[in-house]
């Protein structure tokens, strides 16, 4: 990993006391349903679902690949989708190059965003679609609900073994007002720290 990404990951381990009790709980029954796949030989598919599939989701599975790595973990494999699609937002895409990703943008009305996190990994291929599309998993999943709004409007998500709700405020309030990148750096740390949390369990 670059050195700005790599000292982005490094400043995380001193944030994990301050994820709420419960968080950590839920954060906990992730790494636990992750640790029975890898005991047994199989791959740990997560999928991380919000609405639009455009800004928390993404960051979620950004973050849990990159991290997965981070602690030498093999056999997770990460996703995202939406109950409908839009584009993965340009704020959160700032965010995670802020973070310290390099990310590669191709042209269009849903662009695919290829994120490299490291330099011995393919990029992830970024984009809206629904968790349903043919890109994601189908069966054998963990489905990560990372809104309120998804979590209410998609009561079934067919294929997962296991389901859990994890809701993260949406950034978007602050769209175009003067905190707008503050908001989203913040989201996007939080997501980073939770999931780092989560993947140190498995270390």
């Amino acid at each position: 990993m670059n050195s700005s990404l790599q000292g982005y990951i490094n400043s995380l381990k001193k944030e994990v006391d301050e994820i709420p009790k419960n968080r950590k709980e839920k954060l906990w029954e992730i790494s636990d349903s992750i640790w029975t796949k890898l005991r047994n030989g199989d791959p740990a598919k997560l999928t991380f679902i919000c609405t639009h599939n455009s800004r928390r989701s993404h960051l979620c599975q950004i973050w849990a690949a990159t991290l997965a790595v981070h602690f030498g973990l093999d056999g997770i494999e990460t996703y995202s989708g939406g109950t409908e699609v839009t584009a993965f937002n340009p704020r959160a895409v700032e965010a995670i190059r802020r973070a310290g990703f390099t990310v590669e943008e191709q042209d269009g009305e849903n662009p695919h965003y290829k994120v490299f996190y490291d330099e011995q990994e393919e990029p992830l291929v970024c984009y809206s679609k629904t968790f349903d599309d043919e890109a994601n998993p189908t069966k054998d999943f963990v489905a990560v609900m990372t809104c309120t709004d998804a979590d209410q409007n998609c009561p079934v998500v067919p294929g997962t073994e296991f389901r859990i709700t994890i809701p993260y405020d949406d950034p978007k309030q602050a769209d175009d007002t003067s905190y707008e990148a503050q908001t989203y750096d913040e989201r996007c740390r939080q997501i980073a720290t939770e999931m780092y949390y989560m993947l140190s369990q498995l270390n």
